[in-house]
């Protein structure tokens, strides 16, 4: 196969494949980034054509879906007969236009998106989503799963990207979550080392809630089993008014408690959390 793209992301899926004994051709605008993977049983190529013609199939891990248009769209640049794998990160109307642009200059196409960072590519820890034609990845399976734990989302091709910022938008929540209660914490002398383990376990137990209040949102009904919004936006206050006596940032539960009053207003107060999904769906 053919990597093209040898940042720090690119360099460690190519070395991914060399250890699993795949013969690998790379190529970089920088061809001095190659260096380690040429000693390491990489082919270098001269040039981005000489690169696309030495395997059907091509992984392109750029900075973004301008760049790969930018380098593949040149005359005399064949593409015909060729399998682009688009691991560049990007939004899911780039996707789905690269597709359309790759469908028309004869090449077949999966959009991607990489769930880990470097040091886990090859392990299967590393989570790398696609979408696009499922045969074509299930054909090249084999050679994929040497990068980590290969997931197929779905036919439209920019599913991978919406899975990529829908999981971003989880772990920064989390993280600024966290942020939150540590900040708030250090006011009383308790270190963020001290706070994590019980941070995690709240963490954990809130994510096992998820699938139950998935249910709720796909049917559309809320009950409060466990909790009325009305309920949990007095909580939302009580966080406020702490953050604020304790002189740290309140600005995120804010945010929050706005929107459950918006939902409230709205007559939903008797209702559980998730169905806060209506204010977070509005523009």
């Amino acid at each position: 196969m053919t990597v093209v793209g040898l940042g720090l992301m690119g360099r460690a899926l190519a070395a991914a494949f060399l250890r699993a004994g795949h013969s690998t051709t790379v190529w970089n605008r920088t061809s001095a980034k190659a260096d380690a993977l040429v000693a390491q049983g990489a082919r270098p190529a001269p040039t981005i054509g000489d690169a696309l013609r030495a395997s059907p199939l091509t992984i392109i891990c750029l900075t973004d879906y301008q760049a790969m248009r930018e380098l593949l769209d040149v005359d005399g640049l064949a593409l015909d007969g060729t399998l682009l794998i688009n691991l560049t990160s990007g939004d899911s109307a780039q996707a789905r236009e690269t597709a359309r642009w790759a469908g028309q200059r004869g090449a077949r196409y999966l959009d991607g998106a990489i769930m880990a960072i470097p040091s886990a590519i090859g392990t299967p820890d590393a989570v790398i989503l696609h979408s696009g034609p499922e045969a074509e990845l299930e054909a090249h399976r084999p050679i994929l799963e040497a990068l980590g734990t290969v997931s197929h989302l779905g036919e439209d091709h920019g599913l991978a990207s919406l899975y990529d910022v829908a999981g971003l938008a989880m772990m920064w929540s989390v993280l600024n979550a966290w942020l939150q209660g540590t900040a708030m914490l250090r006011t009383a002398g308790v270190d963020a080392a001290t706070f994590a383990p019980f941070a995690q376990q709240i963490a954990a137990g809130v994510a096992t809630w998820l699938p139950g209040y998935a249910t709720q949102i796909d049917s559309g009904s809320f009950p409060a089993e466990v909790s009325a919004l009305e309920t949990d936006a007095r909580a939302m206050a009580h966080l406020i008014e702490e953050s604020e006596a304790l002189g740290v940032n309140a600005e995120l539960p804010r945010l929050i408690k706005t929107m459950a009053d918006r939902a409230i207003a709205a007559g939903h107060g008797a209702e559980q959390y998730p169905v806060l999904i209506e204010e977070f769906t509005k523009p």
